[in-house]
């Protein structure tokens, strides 16, 4: 129970690590804020839980505005928070010279400008506080670019980077800012390929574990980031691949 009494927040909620990222932090004593676009699904995740564990808020994390009520409803019912996760992203399949400039923002918004409006608007009610942390969301598609996915690998660089960024500029306030790397995580953006017989052996023959990852075994490092145990970690990027980069 390292989180009791701690407030977390958790973007992308609703499903895959998102769902897993706030079924673990609950679990450990955490009261766990849920956002995502969709009220439906953050509430399964939420009845999973435990009304009493469990906040949720549906909100566009690429929007300005809806960030800025969103923060300014987390204010209103709990003053300041202790966690922030940023997992809200997603992809499209396209080859980069057929990209266009609407499909690059688009991309670039959910997985980029989505981390920079929620940290900079929340990273207020984490002021003062005692081992507060921000964990942000990125992909080993940001250290290696992948195929047919050039703009989500810029974007989720770009995480890496800003998440070193804000780790400089919020270490006054104390807040420690990190970012994770998985790999391919078996999660219902991903079930689909794995479907594919010759898809799922690939990602296997190409992992060093020999398997894909689970959503609880990139949740299991957001928990370690945001505790005491990490407590001098910050700037950080840790890649959760099984192996793949290796290879």
């Amino acid at each position: 129970m390292r989180f009791t009494g701690k407030i977390a927040v958790v973007t992308g909620a609703g499903s895959g690590i998102g769902e897993a990222v706030a079924m673990r932090l609950a679990q450990e004593g955490a009261h766990t804020v849920l956002v995502g676009r969709t009220l439906s699904k953050l509430e399964t995740v939420a009845g999973k839980i435990g009304e009493l564990s469990a906040t949720t808020y549906a909100a566009d994390v690429t929007s300005e505005q809806e960030v800025r009520q969103l923060a300014g409803f987390l204010r209103e019912k709990f003053g300041n928070i202790d966690i922030l996760v940023n997992n809200a992203g997603g992809s499209k399949h396209n080859k980069l010279l057929e990209i266009s400039v609407a499909e690059w923002e688009e991309v670039q918004a959910a997985n980029l400008r989505s981390v920079f409006l929620v940290s900079r608007e929340l990273s207020e009610l984490m002021h003062g506080g005692n081992n507060r942390s921000i964990i942000n969301i990125a992909s080993i598609s940001g250290i290696k670019p992948g195929k047919m996915i050039a703009h989500y690998s810029a974007a989720k660089a770009g995480v890496i980077n800003l998440t070193r960024a804000f780790a400089h500029e919020l270490s006054p306030y104390g807040i420690r800012v990190n970012s994770i790397s998985p790999g391919f995580i078996e999660t219902p953006l991903t079930e689909e390929g794995l479907k594919n017989k010759k898809f799922a052996e690939s990602i296997a023959r190409h992992t060093a574990l020999k398997r894909v990852g689970q959503p609880q075994e990139v949740a299991g490092v957001v928990a370690f980031l945001a505790s005491e145990d990490a407590s001098y970690i910050t700037g950080a990027d840790i890649v959760v691949d099984g192996g793949w980069l290796i290879q």
